[in-house]
């Protein structure tokens, strides 16, 4: 009896010690546990996703996936996968299970360390959210005073709903939502009961027991799982059975991403951690809606992409990208090739293939995906042997010419089936925007993400060749000049006693035409026309003027060359400058984000931009932010009245004086003459050795500019030759590469689509401006009424007032001096 009393003694003061430790550690770590508003506010850490502004999810960017789920919109049999294999008595205890308790205790006495298990869900909800996973007292004793203190202030249906959804599952998915996403690519209520069981086994080890890492020790845990549900009566025997015997199939899934836009969304990923820094930006489960339009984005890519295959394809074939096997040599099994392919990256638009066989005008290739396919000469034909950027060898005779069995290739599928291709050495862009207030319609900064993260359409800054002149034009009608005015398009020699050498700006093609007028000359591109205006204006008068279309100052040469293009500009700072003219003399800002919404879809940012708006400004409208006038409606105008006639051209054919202006490509897309009719304008660039290609446009509701050319500064796009295999309708441009024939079918292309959803409408003459018939050859007024002559718009006391037929007393500007202009 003496052993018994004492050891009831010493039990209860152990019991008394036990309970002042106990209360003191809680009194001690208080401060540390987490409110009750925490609590009720635990945050899940989603990431960042990315959509179109017509709600198609472009990215998603963070560290963690996670899809938050309502306790439900959970299938029940998941949830009895879980509470069956990590908590079975959830709902019966206290946040703290004596049972496993006593289980845990047995494993440290009989092994003298702390084990792991024993903990319910409450105590592996606390541990994920607040605590680490080291195994030691303190952190034991701090999980079931937070478990403790869950279960007194949320309900049991609140704590289970926040373990599966903070629960972690490996492969960075975080709930069972991204689970079922990243392992099968489902929903969680499309989910069969096997692969539910898998994804309830995951929180155990989630690193080493996944199906991805480890299918052996996947299967293994499932089945424990599945022998769990079976014990508590939740399952069959024949669901059971049958849930074994499922095999294990999957594989990384992504994101469920419906548009690429990758660099669109890099974009919108540098602006968030900018806006927000890393952490929150990435966890904080915000929802980004941008500017861009899906249907407008995908032909804006589309566009680069098949652009650059034309070019690349006109200039020949470059060879295989290595040989697996040579002709003495035994050739490789199937699934060799295939194991081989699945190794080598799919690039834009080009799958790797491996050539099979050749026949006299065809080939047999295999893919990593499916059986052998043919290729038929229609897409064999184009191949004639790259030699250099201005030259191509012979068309080739017969399929052999271009490949051999055991070539390591690449194809691209298209509507007439599979096409031999190459990845395009050149790079090229598009931006697109609303002229109104700058939003981002489209915007594609290379041919392939994956192969190169530079955007240019918005970081590359490239001479903009003759892209420059509508805005020297411009300048030239605030300074005097009129459409209708005489400029000299003749040969120009200026010597340069410094350099000791002759300046000879020259007109692309090397034609002159004599006295121009300003309108024909800005249509038809003239170098030198360009020259003699920035003469007459002067440098310091031309520079501060471009200033006014958002040209930053320094990047503006102080030298003739401007007049030709020599400033270095992004397409996006092009595209900005012509959106002056398109919405009547307005500077507006480019962006990209519309709003942001928070993990409560909140909306915490939404875009206030400037805009442009007449009559806005007319009536003072203090409820819209006005973007700053930088030049006169009228001018804009007139401007865009030239550009138009870069399109349509002028003059009678029937008379043999007609012309053409260099786009006036656009006349021949069916659709873009459908939808815009004449309410299109744009204007070609290109640099010296066609460097660098160009060509922006516009109707009133989209402004478009497209790039073309190496990422090598050095590298000169070349020209090409005709290619006698190709019939007329394949037959490629050829003749040196421009802004006309590699920029300008880039930007056809997108704007055949794009338009669909623009904004078109007719150009309104603006008040101030008077019209008058002017004589097409001397550019003054004149009587008649026939196809020598034709209306001008003018500003007012800028008209001519002299008749042709009269004999001229006034010098028009159209002199030959140098010196002058």
């Amino acid at each position: 009896m003496k052993i018994i009393k004492w050891m009831l003694a010493v039990f209860a003061a152990l019991t008394v010690l036990g309970t002042i430790t106990v209360v003191g550690l809680y009194f001690y770590w208080q401060d540390e546990l987490p409110t009750v508003a925490e609590l009720k506010d635990v945050r899940l850490q989603t990431p960042m996703q990315v959509y179109s502004s017509d709600g198609e999810l472009i990215a998603q960017f963070g560290e963690i996936r996670r899809i938050p789920l309502k306790l439900e919109e959970i299938p029940q049999p998941l949830i009895n996968a879980f509470l069956a294999t990590e908590d079975q008595r959830f709902y019966d205890h206290f946040g703290i299970d004596p049972i496993g308790v006593a289980r845990a205790f047995a494993l440290l006495l009989t092994t003298g360390e702390i084990q792991g298990g024993g903990s319910t869900i409450t105590q592996q909800l606390a541990r994920n959210v607040y605590l680490s996973f080291e195994q030691t007292w303190t952190r034991k004793i701090k999980e079931a005073f937070i478990s403790l203190h869950m279960e007194r202030e949320l309900s049991k249906d609140e704590i289970l709903e926040l373990y599966l959804n903070k629960i972690t599952f490996g492969h960075r998915a975080h709930g069972i939502g991204a689970a079922a996403q990243v392992y099968y690519g489902k929903d969680v209520k499309d989910l069969t009961l096997a692969q539910m069981a898998m994804i309830a086994g995951l929180p155990k080890a989630p690193s080493t027991m996944n199906p991805i890492s480890n299918p052996e020790r996947a299967r293994e845990r499932r089945a424990v799982v599945l022998g769990r549900m079976l014990a508590e009566n939740v399952i069959t025997q024949a669901q059971y059975q049958a849930a074994l015997n499922e095999p294990i199939e999957t594989r990384l899934h992504g994101a469920e991403v419906t548009m690429s836009a990758p660099y669109l969304a890099e974009m919108v990923r540098a602006d968030m951690v900018s806006r927000y820094g890393e952490e929150t930006a990435y966890n904080a489960g915000y929802k980004v809606y941008t500017t861009v339009n899906a249907k407008q984005q995908r032909a804006a890519q589309r566009a680069v992409q098949l652009n650059l295959h034309g070019y690349d394809e006109r200039h020949g074939y470059r060879g295989a990208e290595a040989v697996l096997w040579q002709p003495n040599e035994e050739a490789w099994q199937h699934d060799d090739i295939r194991d081989y392919l699945n190794k080598q990256q799919t690039i834009g638009l080009t799958v790797p293939a491996v050539v099979l066989g050749v026949t006299e005008q065809a080939a047999l290739v295999l893919t990593a995906s499916g059986s052998p396919r043919e290729i038929a000469w229609q897409g064999l034909a184009w191949a004639r042997p790259y030699m250099h950027a201005d030259r191509q060898g012979p068309a080739p005779k017969t399929a052999g010419d271009i490949l051999a069995p055991g070539e390591l290739i690449r194809v691209r599928a298209t509507e007439q089936g599979l096409r031999l291709a190459q990845i395009p050495e050149p790079s090229g862009a598009i931006i697109s925007l609303r002229p109104q207030d700058g939003s981002i319609a489209a915007a594609v900064g290379g041919y392939s993400f994956a192969m190169s993260q530079f955007n240019r359409a918005i970081q590359a800054e490239r001479q903009i060749g003759s892209n420059v002149k509508p805005f020297i034009y411009s300048a030239a009608l605030e300074n005097g000049f009129t459409l209708a005015t005489l400029v000299n398009d003749a040969p120009i020699n200026q010597w340069s006693p410094g350099s000791g050498i002759a300046w000879r700006p020259r007109n692309s093609p090397d034609v002159y035409e004599g006295p121009i007028r300003v309108r024909q000359a800005l249509a038809k591109s003239k170098n030198v026309v360009s020259v003699r205006l920035i003469r007459a204006l002067g440098i310091d008068t031309t520079v501060e003027y471009l200033t006014r279309f958002g040209f930053p100052i320094d990047e503006l040469p102080r030298n003739e060359s401007l007049s030709l293009g020599s400033s270095s500009q992004t397409p996006l700072e092009v595209a900005r400058g012509y959106a002056v003219f398109a919405n009547g003399g307005y500077l507006v800002n480019p962006y990209f984000i519309d709003r942001i919404v928070n993990d409560d879809d909140e909306v915490v940012y939404t875009a206030r931009p400037a805009v442009a708006c007449v009559l806005c400004e007319e009536e003072n409208d203090r409820e819209v932010v006005q973007a700053p006038r930088v030049i006169t409606e009228q001018n804009a105008y007139l401007i865009t009245e030239a550009m138009q006639s870069a399109v349509w051209g002028g003059g009678s054919w029937q008379h043999r004086t007609g012309w053409n202006g260099t786009a006036w490509r656009i006349q021949r897309s069916d659709k873009i003459v459908e939808l815009a009719g004449r309410n299109i304008v744009g204007k070609t660039g290109t640099t010296n050795d066609s460097k660098d290609t160009w060509f922006s446009g516009y109707v009133s509701g989209l402004v478009t500019t497209a790039w073309v050319g190496f990422d090598n500064l050095e590298r000169a796009l070349g020209s090409t030759t005709m290619n006698e295999n190709l019939d007329q309708q394949e037959q490629p441009i050829s003749g040196a590469e421009g802004g006309a024939k590699t920029a300008l079918p880039m930007w056809i292309d997108y704007m055949e689509t794009a338009l669909e959803d623009a904004d078109i409408q007719p150009f309104q003459v603006p008040p101030g401006l008077v019209m008058a018939r002017i004589d097409l050859a001397t550019g003054k007024l004149s009587r008649k009424n026939d196809y020598t002559t034709r209306f001008e718009y003018f500003l007012p006391g800028t008209a001519p007032t002299e008749y042709a037929e009269q004999k001229s007393s006034n010098k028009d500007i159209f002199a030959d001096d140098d010196s002058i202009f």
